[in-house]
């Protein structure tokens, strides 16, 4: 059964391109531009997630995520351009779920969305891991086409992020804290010096592969 996402924003274009790409993945989107007309909407319709723009004309987006966690607790992710940290905390804190900050690539929405979806939901299908992949965390092994890649510990949790979100865009410092999980101090170059052995590892699989991706002045995303 498809999802219902209601997309609040009142940036027109920004509002389309997710509507676009929501359309694309099998969603069912709603967009609603003014603050204001949010709650008697949601009390109305009740959708599966919210993608809640944080500045909006009429009622901001914490007072409408603040309302609606007294009736509701339905997915919502908070979308916004202000990225100091107080401000992320006091999203989450007033029962947000996830956070994006702008500018965004659309396709890290949709697979934030279907991971909030997956939380939230039991009954919410998980996405297939990307074709041709078999990750086995018992053996700390993964698999492209049937062959075994030979992988570090260290490579083996980087693919393991990469799979499991794939479209994903992951700055540096994300992957330091989700890899590195042992307390050491890593540079930002030993995440270029692993992703540049686990590409070459890739390739020798699967030589016209181009998995994973650089995003200029951010980081990586991994693309099937």
């Amino acid at each position: 059964m498809k999802k219902t996402v209601l997309i609040v924003e009142d940036e027109k274009k920004l509002a389309n391109i997710l509507i676009e790409y929501l359309d694309k993945n099998g969603f069912i989107t709603k967009h609603i531009a003014l603050g204001s007309k949010v709650i008697p909407w949601v009390k109305k319709n009740n959708p599966d997630l919210i993608l809640l723009d944080l500045m909006l004309p009429e009622m901001n987006g914490k007072q409408i995520c603040q309302e609606i966690r007294t009736f509701s607790s339905l997915p919502i992710i908070m979308v916004t351009a202000m990225v100091e940290e107080i401000d992320r905390l006091i999203g989450l804190e007033l029962g947000a779920d996830d956070y994006i900050c702008k500018p965004f690539s659309p396709k890290e929405v949709i697979a934030r969305v279907k991971a909030v979806l997956r939380r939230s939901d039991p009954d919410y299908i998980k996405d297939s891991q990307p074709s041709g992949f078999q990750v086995n965390p018992d053996h700390y092994s993964i698999t492209l086409s049937g062959q075994k890649l030979d992988l570090t510990p260290v490579e083996f949790r980087l693919m393991s992020m990469f799979i499991e979100y794939p479209n994903r865009v992951y700055n540096r410092d994300q992957i330091l804290n989700k890899v590195f999980d042992d307390g050491r101090i890593v540079l930002d170059r030993t995440v270029d010096t692993h992703i540049k052995n686990l590409r070459q590892k890739l390739k020798t699989v699967n030589p016209k592969s181009d998995y994973i991706r650089s995003i200029y002045g951010i980081g990586y995303s991994f693309e099937n």
